[in-house]
Order: C-alpha cells, then sequence, then structure tokens
C-alpha cells in the first residue's frame, strides 16, 4: 500500500519524519542503479528540492504550513516550462532551443504551495500516445510483472509520473490529458488518476498537444490525494470533499464502444466492481449512447490532436524530422492533409455530439465504464511490431477520450484484486462538476477498497 498525502503529512506534523528526510529518500530511489529512475526522469532536482525540503520543514517548525502538500515530494511532466531549461517534452528534436523565461503557471503554484519538486518526468514524446514508450530516454516499467520479458508499458503519455509515485520516487505526479495521458497510466499501474475540467488549471507554461482538449492533473494513492492536488493546481483553497452517499446515486453505464475488445481481466474486475457499488445502493443503469458510436467517424481525419499538433511542429518537423520517435511524427502528420474546412467540421460536430450526450446524462450523477478495456501490453510486443502498436494505442485511448472531447472530467480508480494485473474503473461526468465527482468518487473508492 502506497501511503497517501494524508499519512505523510502526519508524520511531518508529528515530527515522525521530516520534508529532507522524505525528500532524500525519493531522490534515493530515483538515483538507484537498479530502479526506474534513469527512464522515469529526465531531469533531477536535487539541490533545489532539498532546499526546498528544508525551507519547509523550518517554516513546519515554526508553526506555518502553507498547503496540504507543503514538504512533500512531487514530480513534473517534460512538459511543463521551468524557468531557464528548454522543455523538451520528451523529444530530443528541441534540444538547443530557447529556453523559458519563466515557470508554468501550475509550476508556480506548486512552489508557492511548499510542494518539493524533485523533477522532470519521462512521457510519451509531445504527448501523442497512450501507451508511454519513448525510444529517446527508456520506457519506465511498470511495476506489474516489471522483470518478465522486459516488462509492460505504464501507459502514456505521462509515464514517468505514473511510476515517479508507484515507486516512491513522489508521492504525486503532476501530469497532462489530451485522450487519458493521466487517466490511462493511473489504470494501467494501479493509481487514482484525476482529470478536472480542461478550463479549470491554465495551459499557460505548458507545451501544448490540442488546447481544444488539454488539461492538467495528477496521479496519486488515493481520491483525497488527487483532490487536494487539484487544489493547488486550480488555484483554489483546499476543502475536503464530504463522500457521496452511494444508496440512491445513479450511474450511467454505456453498452456501446466502451466495451469492445474487453479483456478477460477487465471485464473480471469491472463487474465486481459494478456488483459490489450495486450491493451498497448505487442504481447502475446500462443504456447505449448513441453519440459514442459517431465519434470515430469526427475525428476519422486526425481530428483536433492531428490538426493542432501539425500546426505547432510543422516547422520543427521540417528542420528536425529524423529527431522525432517516427511513430510519433507520421501520426503528427495526419494534420498536414486536413484543411480548415476538416477543423471546422470537428469543431461543430463537437458541440452537437457534447449536446447529445449531456442530455442523456441528465438525470444521472455520473458515467461509468473501465478506464482502459486491456490490461498493459509487454513493451517489447509493442516495440516489435507497428501493428502491435498502434492497434493497443487505439484501443488504450478509446475510453478515456470520450471524456475530453466531452469537455468533461472524470477519475480512474483501481478496482483489480489484490495481486491480480491493475485495472481502473472510470468515474466521469460534463464540464464543470469536479467537485462533486470527486465527492462520488470517495464513495465508490471505499466500496472498491473492501
Amino acid at each position: 500500500m502506497i501511503p497517501s498525502l494524508h499519512q505523510h503529512s502526519e508524520d511531518l506534523r508529528t515530527g515522525r519524519s521530516s520534508s529532507l528526510e522524505l525528500t532524500e529518500r525519493a531522490l534515493d530511489l530515483a538515483a538507484a542503479a537498479d530502479g526506474e529512475g534513469a527512464r522515469v526522469f529526465t531531469r533531477l532536482y536535487a539541490d533545489s528540492a532539498r532546499a526546498a525540503a528544508s525551507a519547509s520543514d523550518t517554516l513546519r517548525a515554526a508553526g506555518l504550513t502553507r498547503s496540504p502538500v507543503d514538504g512533500l515530494p512531487v514530480s513534473i511532466k517534460d512538459l511543463f516550462d521551468v524557468a531557464g531549461e528548454t522543455t523538451l517534452a520528451g523529444s530530443v528534436a528541441l534540444r538547443g532551443y530557447p529556453a523559458a523565461t519563466g515557470n508554468a503557471v501550475v509550476v508556480q503554484r506548486l512552489i508557492a504551495a511548499g510542494a518539493v519538486i524533485v523533477g522532470r518526468t519521462n512521457m510519451t514524446e509531445f504527448a501523442y500516445s497512450g501507451l508511454g514508450i519513448n525510444p529517446h530516454y527508456g520506457t519506465p516499467r511498470n511495476p506489474w510483472q516489471r522483470d518478465i520479458d522486459g516488462g509492460r508499458i505504464p501507459g502514456g503519455s505521462s509515464s514517468g509520473a505514473a511510476i515517479s509515485v508507484t515507486d516512491g520516487m513522489a508521492v504525486a505526479g503532476v501530469g497532462s490529458d489530451t485522450g487519458g495521458s493521466i487517466r490511462i497510466p493511473a489504470a494501467l499501474c494501479g493509481l487514482t488518476g484525476f482529470k478536472p475540467t480542461a478550463r479549470r488549471v491554465p495551459m499557460q507554461g505548458v507545451l501544448p498537444l490540442s488546447e481544444y482538449l488539454d488539461s492538467i492533473g495528477a496521479m496519486a494513492p488515493t481520491v483525497m490525494c488527487c483532490a487536494k492536488m487539484d487544489a493547488v493546481l486550480a488555484g483554489e483553497t483546499f476543502v475536503a470533499p464530504v463522500t457521496h452517499p452511494l444508496r440512491g446515486l445513479r450511474l450511467l453505464m454505456p453498452t456501446n464502444v466502451v466495451l469492445d475488445g474487453i479483456d478477460e481481466q477487465v471485464a473480471a474486475a469491472l463487474q465486481t466492481a459494478l456488483s459490489r457499488l450495486s450491493a451498497a445502493g448505487a442504481v447502475i443503469v446500462e443504456s447505449k449512447i448513441d453519440a459514442f458510436s459517431e465519434l470515430a467517424s469526427i475525428n476519422a481525419k486526425g481530428g483536433f490532436t492531428a490538426a493542432e499538433a501539425w500546426t505547432w511542429h510543422r516547422k520543427l518537423i521540417a528542420e528536425r524530422e529524423a529527431a522525432y520517435d517516427q511513430r510519433v511524427v507520421s501520426r503528427i502528420k495526419r494534420g498536414k492533409d486536413m484543411g480548415a474546412a476538416d477543423l471546422l467540421d470537428v469543431i461543430h460536430s463537437r458541440r452537437r455530439w457534447i449536446a447529445a450526450v449531456e442530455r442523456q446524462l441528465a438525470g444521472f450523477d455520473a458515467m461509468i465504464m473501465p478506464t482502459v478495456p486491456i490490461v498493459a501490453p509487454k513493451i517489447a510486443d509493442l516495440q516489435a511490431s507497428d501493428d502491435a502498436y498502434y492497434a493497443a494505442n487505439g484501443l488504450i485511448l478509446r475510453n478515456p477520450t470520450m471524456i475530453n472531447f466531452l469537455d468533461g472530467c472524470a477519475i480512474s480508480l483501481p478496482c483489480h484484486g489484490q495481486g491480480n494485473a491493475p485495472v481502473g474503473l472510470s468515474l466521469a461526468a460534463a464540464g464543470g462538476n469536479d467537485h462533486r465527482l470527486l465527492s462520488i468518487a470517495l464513495a465508490a473508492e471505499a466500496v472498491l477498497k473492501n
């Protein structure tokens, strides 16, 4: 069991530990020759992390605590600007480009809250895949079956963020989510991952994938951990969510698209989770959501991500295409064939699509579905075959992408049995329902952990 942010904070408050001790432990694990640190971090901030930890300890001794994350080691994904550094986003193509002149808003908020930033985490290059494979910096291995046949994927694109938490190099990992990049690695690695409504957290100083879909959130051990991180990232004063009663809670379970290609392990974990929630009083209604079946055709030419990624990358590709992960650049180049009319078609279709889904959600408290329909594939299998890579990527991104297109909020909760492959259960709602969704997730988490 990974300790929660609350447990760590209590240890700091009672003097059982110090921020410097927590930070030294995280840095030791990150630097261990037999660990995943070399694949998890693209850059460690050992000196500044120690300084921040010492400052936190000094303030705490004087009776001052800045936030619920004060003194706790956290990691940040390699697409957030840090003043004086070039933001590489898991790539080598931007090496030598100008350094950031200031911190990303979310980085500055973490610093102001007293969080100890231990390093930048590895990711799928330019956030353009849900698998977490990176040929430049290596692929962090999933803690599940790590030593079997080269290990399994961590999920992406926030791959290093997840493993920094599972392996104790950070108590929470901050990432981005354009089509599941927080929830996918959380699901595949047995963590909790929260994707807020996109507009809650500013993207200033973040290297974009899609300004229409990008959102910033965190992975951590529990729902309450994610709620604390979300408050800092959103610039809010933390108010602990109150557990929502499960009895009478109405949850909509889509029966089309999201269950296609589901494997036996995910199906079994999903059924057990639904049964437990029903026994606790939740009303789960299974129904087809017609709009879900339309999304693939709406995005047939690449959707927002291809169009926006091509716009951002086209000059860099012209200069340094050979430096890219070829599986990433090939997908970015799909946007080259999209015209203004194609993008407008997606924009207009999205408005109608959101309205249709929200009409069907009326009368329900949340949607419920598997975060991803399969357990983590083996790294070697996906590295060896383009067909296997693209098939797995499409399948893994499919369900969480629905919520980004909806402009909604979602959380992935672990729902697998002890010793089994990690499986995530997703709760989602229309945009702006973040606090209520966290309250619902607290109730579901209590049932699923029993």
